[in-house]
């Protein structure tokens, strides 16, 4: 077993008893910080906030053991958004983009448990930092695309997803480019997206990169990032999106650097 999955049970067992150390207690301040606020970035943006939470997991948790968690608390997130918007959801763009996305997930989950961890820490550094330059820049997306082409997209990022925990930074404006726009764009974004967080977690579990208490870890953020999103949704029109963004944007610059160097 990984060390670095080994080292996160402690973290929980000694959370559920009272009996963390004052370093232990500052990480698990710093992740349910990272969780609320990550899911308050994604109410406001759509997307993006997952990724300010992944980089705290892998510092709380390392690397091997981070991804799977973020997978489990993202599942729970996208449900919440599934529930809130199932009336707008464009199903035919679901459909097209998991069967793009279920191999790709399949694919990606079996490679993460072959890449060495510190080639891993360095491939999650450089896709948190180009995520990051591609928000800066945001090239545009030919409009009026066809369907069909999700699934292209689909095999593309769930890859990715599978390697990193998450793409949703750089999926996120192919779904704008096609049209789809605030329920629609959230609703169906978060439905393709469960369907993917599933298959990675069962890939995940039968690899044996899951280990049980990651799923008490993912449950136990999972009620965080739902206030995260409550709050999102009530501030959204109140403040300054792009300069908060930037904020956060750089955040993720910062944390991807940090895991290249490493």
């Amino acid at each position: 077993m990984p060390q670095e999955i080994g080292t996160s049970l402690p973290l929980v067992s000694e959370f559920l008893t009272a009996s963390l150390t004052s370093v232990q207690i500052f990480k698990w301040l710093g992740v349910l910080a990272a969780a609320f606020v990550g899911a308050t970035v994604a109410a406001i943006a759509g997307t993006g906030g997952g990724v300010l939470l992944l980089p705290v997991l892998v510092w709380a948790f390392g690397v091997r053991a981070a991804v799977p968690l973020y997978t489990v608390c993202q599942l729970l997130g996208n449900l919440s958004r599934v529930g809130w918007n199932w009336r707008e959801i464009r199903l035919k763009v679901v459909a097209w983009f998991s069967l793009g996305s279920v191999p790709g997930a399949i694919l990606g989950a079996w490679l993460f448990t072959q890449i060495p961890d510190v080639g891993l820490l360095k491939f999650l550094g450089a896709f948190l930092l180009a995520t990051a330059i591609y928000r800066w820049f945001k090239p545009q997306q030919k409009a009026g695309f066809s369907a069909p082409w999700f699934v292209a997209i689909g095999s593309a990022f769930s890859l990715v997803s599978a390697l990193v925990g998450s793409a949703g930074p750089f999926l996120a404006p192919f779904y704008l480019a096609f049209g789809l726009v605030k329920g629609a764009f959230i609703g169906t974004e978060a439905l393709g997206t469960a369907i993917l967080h599933i298959v990675k977690l069962s890939m995940y579990q039968g690899l044996g990169a899951m280990e049980p208490h990651l799923w008490l870890q993912g449950l136990m953020l999972g009620p965080v990032m739902i206030g995260g999103t409550y709050l999102g949704k009530q501030i959204l029109e109140q403040l300054s999106t792009t300069t908060f963004l930037r904020i956060v944007e750089f955040a993720i610059a910062a944390f991807g650097i940090w895991f290249l160097f490493r």
